[in-house]
Formats: C-alpha cells, structure tokens, sequence
C-alpha cells in the first residue's frame, strides 16, 4: 500500500500562487497541475494525463510548496499551532495531488518513457522533502510551538499532530550541523535514485516469462492451461504457453502442476528473479543502500537502521521485534518438520525415488491436505468467483461498519480495467473505492492498497479515495474469474486497508485513515481475513459458478477443519524474510555480500532447505525500492499479534464475527481513529487490555509459551 508522508499534504492558496506567477501560468496549460474536479469533492482526472507532463507538473509544484513554505517562515508573527502546524498541514497540496498520479503511473502503467522520468524525478522529489526537514527556520518555528506551554491548551488530535510533526523534524535531521544535513541530504537523493533502479529492475524480470512446452503442460487443469495461454496471447504470443514470472502466475502453477521438471524450471525463473547477474541484477544496489542507511543512522544519531525505523513504531526497538518473531520461529520450522515428513511419505509411497524440495513444496501440500482432512482446493475453487467475492467484502462491511456499495459510470480511469463505486453510509456520501483487478505488463507484481485522497475536516468535510489493486489472470470476456482460497484471503486482506481509510474520522489529513506506524497498518487489514471463511459470506458468495449453488457446508467444514494447515510453512517463508530483512539492518557498517548474508544467517536460522524466503533478498521490493517496509518486515507477525486477540474478541462474543457491540468497539476505538490516538491505547481501549501472544499462537496451530 502506498501512504501519504506528513510533508506531502497539499494544496494551494491564491496567496500564494500570487508569490509564484510561473505556476498560474503552468496550471493553464498542464492538466496535472488543475484542481481535480467533477462529482465527489472533484475526482483525479486519470483521462487527461500524459508522461510528458509529470516532469514540469512536478517540478511547478515543488516550487509552489516551497513558497508555502517560505511564507510560513516569513510570518512576523509568534509561531503558533495555526500559523505554524496547521499551515504546514495545509501546505503541498497541489504536490500531493501530483504523486498521487505519479505513484499510480509508477506501480501500475509503468512505461519505458514513465521510468525515463522517474529517474529523473525520485531524486529530485528526495531533495524537495530535504528543503523542508532542513529548513532551519522553519523548523524554529515548529521547535517553539512545541515546546510552548499553550501547547496544554490544543485538543488531545492537535497535540498528537504537533509531536509527530516536531519528531518527523528531527528525525530528518532537523538539528544536525550545516554540514550533517547536507550529507543527509545527498545521501537520501542517492537512495532515491538506487529505489527507483531495484523497483525498475525488478518490474523488468517480472515482465519476463516462461515459455511451455507440450511435456510442461501434461496434467496441468484447464483454467490454468486457459491463463497460460491469455498470458501468451496478450503478449502476441499466439498459440504458446507461458507463466509470467509473478506471484500470481507461478503460485498456482508451482501447485497444480505434476510436472516436476516443470516446476522446477518456473520455479528457479521466479526465485533467482534480480539475481540473474546481468543488468537487472540488483545485488550491488543493496550493498550500496544499506552502506547509506547506515551512515545516514549514525549521523542522525542511531546505533543502526534499524534502530532509526523503529524509534516510532509500535515494537519500539529492534530488539523487541526480534524477540517476537524468534517466538515463533522454532514452532514454525518444527511444524515445518512435521510437514515434511508428511509430504516425502507420499513421495516415497508412489515410488517417486527423491526427495522434497522447494519446487515440490506446495504440490504436496496439497496433496497432504488432501489426504489429511480429505480436502482438496480444486473442489473450493469452483465456488471463489471474483465478482461474487467482490459482493462478499461488500456484504460484511456493511454488516460490520453499515457501508453500502453503488457501481458509477463516467468517472475517470486509468486503464478500462478499473470500476468504481460510490461508498455510503446511512444514505451519506463516505468516499470512493477504485479496483484494479489484473495483471499487465507494466503493472507491479502482488496486491495492495492506495488512498488518492484522504479523509479530512480540517479545511471542511473532504471525504476519502481509495483503491484496491491486485494481479489476476484475466480470462475470456464473459467467463466468470475463478481464484484460488490464498488469493480470495488476499483480497478480504486489501479491503481491509481500504476500509479502514473509508472509516476515517479525523481533522487533520496527516493522522487520517492508513497513516499510522507500520507495524500497525497491517492490523484492521488482517482482520478483515477473519470474515472470508465465515459462514454468512461463504453460504451467501461462495457460488458454483455453473451451478450458481452455494458451497455445500460439508466442504466448509474441511476448510475450518483444515484452517491451521500450512501455517509452518506461510509463517516460515514469511519470517525468514522478516528475520533477514532485520538483520542486514543490524548488521552495521560493513561490505555486505546479499547473496552470502542470505545463505549464511538461513543456515544459522536453520531454515528447512524445503522452503525459501517468501522474498527474497535480490527481489524485496518491500524493503529496496523504498524505505517502506525496510527494517518493518516484521510488522505483519506484530500486526497479526493485534489481529488474533482482536478476532478472539468476535469469536467470544454472542454474535461472533457479526457481533453489532464489538463491531462498534472496533469502530470506535480503532478503525476511525487513524493516528490520533497512540496505536497502544487504540488497542487497550478496545480490549480493555494490553496484547498477548498466546492467541497468535493459537491461531497459528502452534504451542502457546507459558505465561501468554
């Protein structure tokens, strides 16, 4: 998911167009730089923008911000929480706006003549933001509200604004020499610029792909035999066979495919993906960004990266992170075992003569599922049509949070994928929900979250955008699109964010919605998994999308039954990347070889040689094309801490996951609240209490630790 920085806010004011004429006279003839417009509060205008036009859109919108700012320097009067924090707050909105288009261009139309600019323009958009964290004056001003006793007098929000905004200063180096922030300053620009080279390397192996042969295709089901060949087809292959090197190509191969030669080959294609040594190759790219995140660390007065990440997350420090995710390690590699051995008795029991390994893994996984709790996920995919699943996630966020779905005509889109719908609540306007459901070239891998426009009050009632974006195979125009029960959990885990933005109940834009520490940010996601299998969706969305009939109960009772089933290994290959992520951020400074860090911490690890890391080093783009997840990796395992109490909360009330009183405590206390309230005491309020481990444990199937 993409999320909105605290400088990156927003838009102008005639006063200040006034200081900056070039800019009216760039706003005329550049749609980029136009009000966004129409129904809604104005919606972007996907329909007018050209790639040529981001550069001097940018770069007229950099320099109006830079006047905001300029102004609020200028100010003669004392600094106070209006004329400082909230004119701040006020500020780059014509900026914001921009990025907005950029971001959505950069993750899902990315073009040859697209990635010429974003070479250019990451940079540039570093040093902008430097501007501002290094500005001297202004952070004075900033410094002086803060540390103002009329500060007891803001309301408890504006309070929270004012001290993310004063430790965002100073985290960028707000206090540094002269010459300290200028080498911050270069050394963020030179991150941009290796981010912007790993993420355009990366999209460049991922619009690769595997071409099959007659022998690759023995056995492998109709749908998949279907969406390899769309796959070719679009690609004016016509008449082949391909896996496009994604996720959500290669992981249903990996899984239906008896083919064993075949596996392997998409397999080794995926894994080895920006570490094949050639110029995509992004090995010497995380030497050189971890060397820079590590000066960067000391200078602003870190031990490590690390240390510099978490300072304002939930975990607090490194080493509470690590002690929560080596809790779960050794039960997740001992179930691991457990499975293992599972799967070579089947090997061994039809003569197969080898033994298990990664390509293999989720072949017969399935089939010890299958021999385990007699279920077997061909027979559940018949009945997980996209439309309907769609229908699903609308159905429980009304029943949890009274939203209603209505399908618009005539907004504008960025490619003729996408639909859009009105959200509303008791007859009011909420927001707008955008979904991007396929795959395409120049589209990034996996699925996400983005919020165009946040919820706000600050500048009057401004309701929130938001979107959801995914990778499936599209199929053949008027067939239904059927998708496997991983890929349907994803979906109810991005409309998690997504309705977490349209619960949004903030003044200020900056603490709205998904703005929160990231190791926060996946928790209303995550729970919003535990409506899936519920039994009101399945009977009610779960369809056969011949019959029309809905999945028969016995079938959802083998899913419940079988629920906890492959938890060793989601949490294994999860974790590894998440244990590895933190320690090449602990690390310090030294010559970092990827490669050779990744295979000498897994074996101290003891990771199963079955498995590998869901992502690994040369490909993790949540962690090298940005600093967004980097030393965060483990946020997902604190997040789902969050998630199983909460989802225990529901399973003990009277109602269960449709409980109308808890549903509103979640409400209440959490989903509106943004970060207006520290994410500890959002948690407590609703539980009455702190977290614990022992529900993560149980969710997981594994052995709750004493004490929890």
């Amino acid at each position: 998911m993409q999320r909105r920085t605290f400088l990156a806010s927003a838009a102008a004011t005639g006063a200040v167009a006034a200081l900056n004429p070039s800019f009216a006279l760039a706003q005329n003839t550049n749609p980029l730089l136009q009000k966004w417009t129409g129904p809604y509060g104005g919606v972007p205008a996907f329909d007018k923008v050209k790639v040529a036009d981001f550069k001097p859109a940018l770069e007229a919108a950099m320099a109006k911000n830079l006047a905001e700012i300029d102004a609020i320097t200028a100010n003669k009067a004392a600094p106070t929480f209006e004329n400082t924090i909230a004119a701040l707050e006020d500020s780059g909105r014509t900026l914001g706006d921009i990025q907005t288009y950029y971001g959505i261009w950069g993750s899902n139309m990315s073009t040859p003549e697209f990635q010429a600019v974003e070479e250019v323009m990451d940079p540039a958009l570093s040093a902008h933001g430097d501007k501002i964290t290094q500005n001297a004056a202004l952070f004075a001003r900033v410094e002086a509200v803060y540390n103002s006793p009329d500060k007891a007098k803001l309301t408890p929000e504006q309070q929270r604004v004012l001290w993310i905004y004063y430790r965002n200063f100073v985290r960028s180096g707000a206090k540094l020499s002269p010459e300290a922030k200028a080498r911050v300053g270069a050394i963020n620009t030179e991150l941009a610029g290796l981010y912007t080279k790993f993420s355009q390397n990366l999209l460049a192996d991922e619009n690769t792909w595997i071409e099959l042969s007659d022998a690759d295709l023995v056995g492998l089901p109709e749908g998949l035999k279907a969406a390899a060949a769309s796959n070719a087809e679009s690609r004016k292959l016509p008449g082949k066979f391909i896996v496009v090197n994604t996720r959500s190509s290669v992981d249903p191969f990996l899984t239906e495919s008896p083919v064993r030669g075949a596996r392997e080959k998409v397999w080794r294609a995926f894994v080895n993906r920006g570490d094949n040594g050639g110029a995509t190759d992004n090995n010497l790219i995380i030497s050189k960004i971890l060397k820079l995140r590590v000066e960067r660390a000391k200078l602003l007065g870190y031990k490590t990266h690390a240390h510099w990440r978490l300072e304002n997350a939930m975990a607090k420090t490194p080493e509470n992170a690590m002690a929560l995710m080596e809790a779960v390690w050794q039960p997740a590699i001992a179930q691991v075992a457990i499975d293992v051995a599972d799967m070579q008795a089947i090997i061994d029991k039809e003569g197969g003569g080898f033994k298990l390994e990664p390509w293999d893994y989720r072949f017969y996984a399935e089939k010890v599922r299958k021999a385990k709790y007699d279920l077997d996920m061909n027979e559940v995919k018949p009945y997980l049509q996209l439309d309907k699943l769609r229908e699903g996630m609308f159905w429980a966020s009304g029943q949890l949070y009274g939203f209603q779905f209505k399908k618009l005509e005539g907004i504008p889109v960025y490619h003729e994928d996408i639909t859009v719908y009105e959200v509303t609540r008791a007859g009011k306007h909420v927001g707008l929900w955008y979904f991007d459901p396929y795959a395409r070239p120049g589209k990034r891998s996996g699925a996400w979250m983005n919020a165009y426009r946040t919820q706000e009050r600050f500048k009057g009632e401004i309701t929130t955008i938001v979107s959801n974006n995914s990778n499936f195979i599209k199929g053949k125009p008027g067939e239904p699109l059927l998708i496997s029960w991983d890929d349907a959990t994803t979906l109810f885990h991005e409309f998690g964010h997504a309705i977490h933005g349209l619960n949004a109940n903030a003044t200020y834009p900056s603490v709205s919605g998904t703005n929160v520490a990231r190791d926060y940010v996946e928790f209303p996601s995550q729970l919003n998994e535990h409506w899936l299998p519920t039994k009101e969706v399945l009977n009610q969305f779960a369809l056969h999308y011949q019959t029309g009939k809905p999945i028969p109960q016995a079938l959802v009772d083998k899913i419940e039954a079988a629920g906890k089933f492959g938890e060793g290994f989601g949490t294994t290959e999860y974790l590894a990347s998440a244990l590895i992520d933190m320690k090449l951020h602990l690390a310090g400074d030294v010559d970092i070889d990827p490669d050779k860090f990744e295979r000498e911490e897994l074996a101290k690890l003891n990771m199963p040689k079955e498995i590998v890391m869901r992502h690994r080093t040369p490909q993790f783009g949540h962690v090298f094309s940005g600093d967004g997840y980097s030393a965060g990796y483990y946020s997902y395992l604190w997040s789902d801490t969050l998630t199983a109490d909460a989802a225990e909360a529901f399973a003990e009330a009277p109602g269960g996951f449709y409980d109308k009183a808890v549903a509103k405590r979640l409400h209440d206390d959490i989903m509106s609240k943004g970060n207006t309230v520290d994410p500890v005491d959002q948690f407590r309020a609703f539980r009455g209490r702190d977290v614990k481990i022992g529900a993560l444990m149980r969710k997981r199937g594994f052995p709750v630790p004493p004490g929890a």
